[in-house]
């Protein structure tokens, strides 16, 4: 970029882009359709490819007649593990199985399976230049194996024990047949190996299984001999003779000792009833006594006696002497026959004591006995235990010698996998698909000419625009009323008549608006109030980004325009002037170079926005002169001078337009809605133009029209600057 382009940031177009992107829709929409065209011829070049799948699943089996516990363990098996579905995976693909179904089903006589041997042209340059193995030069059934596993895919279903084998070929019934061969092979070979197991197992268990019998009978014959030398012989099958002689006592005692008390209760129970003279009757061992109740049956007979005759008979008589004598003596016997049942419960007592005591004598003999032989018990207990081991294990291996022979015998050992889903011939290709082939490739190339094309507007430079990071906003309060500041642009003399405007073109070319003017403005009488610097006070106040200076007397407006320019950039003031006049008066006295380019050129789409933009010669502000290019072709493309104002706007704190003698039509259809400052650039006050112009613009909506005229003044000060 040229001029003021250099220290600029510059920022994207937007909108630029996609109007240059929608301005080359058919070229690209053309690409597209071309480019769509020959996907679809390609597509339908290309050698359909067809892909077919069979599915395994992993778990275990066992043959009809296993038991139950046999199944059991085979469930709770490695085969649940991830890691073992993964090594069924790796060993489908292993090269003994691809050989296997390699040669059966005879896929080294396919050309499909050998293409290096007819190789192609690229191929054979490649390997002439070294930069590619010779294929030849492998062994023809490697070449094959290669060409398999190309076109073969074993993958784990994901979350299930689940084996997927898939192939793609040019022959539908070549991809069906070749996973359904796989998985044969496969089935085929985990049954086999099972069968070496069992084959294996019954070579291993037959030796085993003769040394563990005499390992169980050695330890058997151990502790019958222990048992027989210590004495620790079984009465029950678990109890030896010492512990079973020991509780027999136990219990002996207890009951001894029970009936002890109870005989010593009983004669206790007899002496307090003869030693306080209390009928005896009552107690059980005197009424058990047969002669007790035979001489207590005499008793009551005999005092029955005397109690009648003593209603008829004197007390002296001799008959109830008699009774009463009688009656005496066999109250003796009952009290000597108490005394003989007395003796005996004692007596019995006595017994119970002699036998506890024999028993607790026999219990302590037999207490210490039966210590001793659980002492030994304990070197029993090691050589049952050891026996025990040797015959369990000895079982064990007689139930597998069982089930490995049966199985070798019969040769049935099913694998642990089953076919779940055979490949079947597919109908479809699976490659090329023609609509998703076309359509990507349609959506590829529409995006990539897309792209092309705004890489282009962005080299060019016409989708750029400058960018002021340092700008600074400047507010200001306004009141209800707008005060005119204007400015006159001095001019030193006109240097020539005044000749049509850019706008003016535009505005030739377009029908002409007719508008009623009711209202003139008065001029006023104070030229001071309407000089350049009055005008640079009141935009540096004005909010306005965008100010429209008319001159409709030529260049001697325009003079006064670039002196108000100045102005504002010695103040601070970021401003920049494009100069849209017929004569180009304006670059000539700010541009270093008359040529350079500008406007004309930008809209032409000659120059890069930012290759116009150019520094002025005498003050900070900047200038977009005229340009080489036809006017009227670059008026053409005048809706593109609105996008310029909008980024100039964006980037200056002011951007001035010098429209020369332009009308309200052209002024009109560059601001639009924008918020704009009117500046008529009236050196030479004429009160019959200037009424008209001001009638004009407030009747096209223009409320804020400045006025600046200060007559020969700005001449003399563009002079001295000059």
């Amino acid at each position: 970029m040229s001029g003021v382009s250099r220290d600029q940031d510059v920022d994207i177009d937007l909108g630029q882009l996609v109007r240059a992107v929608w301005a080359r829709r058919l070229r690209i929409l053309t690409i597209t359709l071309v480019g769509a065209g020959i996907a679809f011829a390609g597509a339908k070049i290309m050698s359909p490819q067809y892909r077919s799948e069979t599915r395994i699943l992993i778990e275990p089996r066992a043959p009809a007649f296993a038991s139950t516990q046999q199944v059991n363990d085979a469930g709770a098996g490695p085969l649940m593990d991830e890691l073992n579905i993964a090594s069924q995976v790796q060993l489908l693909q292993s090269a003994d199985l691809l050989k296997k179904v390699i040669n059966d089903l005879k896929l080294y006589d396919l050309p499909e399976f050998d293409d290096a041997a007819s190789g192609s042209a690229m191929s054979s340059i490649l390997v002439t230049l070294h930069l590619k193995k010779n294929p030849m030069e492998n062994p023809p059934e490697e070449r094959v194996i290669d060409a398999f596993v190309e076109r073969l895919q074993v993958y784990q279903v994901p979350g299930s024990r689940v084996i997927g084998i898939s192939f793609t070929s040019k022959d539908p019934k070549l991809a069906a047949a070749i996973p359904n061969a796989m998985a044969n092979v496969y089935l085929s070979t985990q049954s086999g190996a099972k069968l070496d197991s069992n084959s294996e197992a019954t070579r291993w268990l037959e030796p085993e299984i003769e040394s563990l019998r005499r390992k169980v009978s050695e330890a058997e014959k151990k502790v019958a001999e222990y048992r027989t030398s210590h004495g620790l012989l079984q009465t029950n099958g678990t109890t030896t003779f010492p512990a079973q002689q020991l509780n027999d006592i136990s219990a002996e005692l207890t009951r001894v000792r029970g009936d002890k008390a109870n005989a010593e209760a009983r004669a206790q129970a007899v002496r307090n009833a003869l030693s306080s003279g209390e009928a005896s009757d009552t107690l059980p061992d005197i009424m058990s006594s047969q002669s007790i109740q035979r001489l207590k049956g005499t008793e009551s007979g005999l005092q029955s006696q005397v109690s009648d005759l003593q209603t008829s008979l004197l007390n002296s008589h001799p008959r109830l002497k008699s009774l009463r004598a009688q009656l005496a003596d066999i109250r003796g016997q009952i009290r000597q026959e108490t005394q003989k049942i007395l003796a005996s419960i004692e007596n019995e007592a006595k017994v119970a004591d002699l036998r506890e005591r024999e028993l607790e004598r026999q219990k302590d003999t037999v207490q210490a006995n039966s210590a001793r032989a659980g002492e030994d018990e304990v070197g029993l207990n090691a050589l049952e235990r050891e026996a025990t081991a040797q015959r369990q294990l000895l079982e064990t291996y007689l139930v597998r010698y069982r089930e490995a022979a049966s199985r070798a015998d019969s040769n049935s050992s099913p694998a642990d996998a089953r076919i779940v889903s055979k490949a079947i011939e597919p109908v479809d290709p699976y490659f090329p698909k023609v609509v998703p082939i076309v359509a990507v490739a349609a959506v590829a190339i529409l995006i990539l000419s897309a792209i092309i094309t705004m890489l282009a507007e962005l080299f060019s430079g016409r989708a750029l625009r400058p960018v002021d990071a340092s700008a600074e906003t400047i507010e200001t309060e306004t009141g209800a009323e707008e005060k005119i500041t204007p400015q006159a642009a001095p001019v030193a003399a006109v240097r020539s008549p005044a000749r049509p405007s850019m706008l003016a073109v535009v505005a030739d070319q377009e029908d002409a608006i007719d508008e009623d003017v009711e209202t003139a403005a008065e001029v006023p009488e104070d030229d001071n109030e309407f000089s350049v610097a009055s005008v640079a006070d009141y935009l540096t106040g004005s909010r306005a980004p965008l100010a429209i200076a008319i001159s409709p007397t030529g260049d001697d407006g325009s003079a006064a325009t670039v002196l108000l320019t100045r102005i504002l950039a010695d103040a601070g003031r970021r401003v920049i002037l494009i100069d849209m006049t017929g004569s180009g008066y304006p670059t000539e006295l700010m541009a270093e170079d008359e040529a350079a380019p500008g406007v004309t050129d930008l809209l032409c789409g000659e120059a890069a926005f930012g290759d116009t933009i150019h520094s002025d010669r005498l003050s900070d502000a900047h200038l977009i002169p005229q340009g080489r290019s036809d006017v009227r072709r670059a008026m053409r493309g005048v809706d593109r001078l609105s996008l310029l104002l909008d980024a100039l706007a964006a980037a200056y704190d002011l951007v001035v337009v010098e429209c020369g003698a332009a009308d309200v039509a052209g002024v009109s259809r560059l601001t639009r809605s924008r918020d704009v400052e009117i500046i008529l650039s009236l050196p030479q006050l004429e009160e019959t133009v200037f009424v008209t112009l001001m009638t004009e613009f407030q009747a096209a909506g223009y409320e804020r029209v400045v006025l600046m005229s200060e007559g020969e003044a700005a001449e003399q000060r563009l002079g001295q600057a000059a």
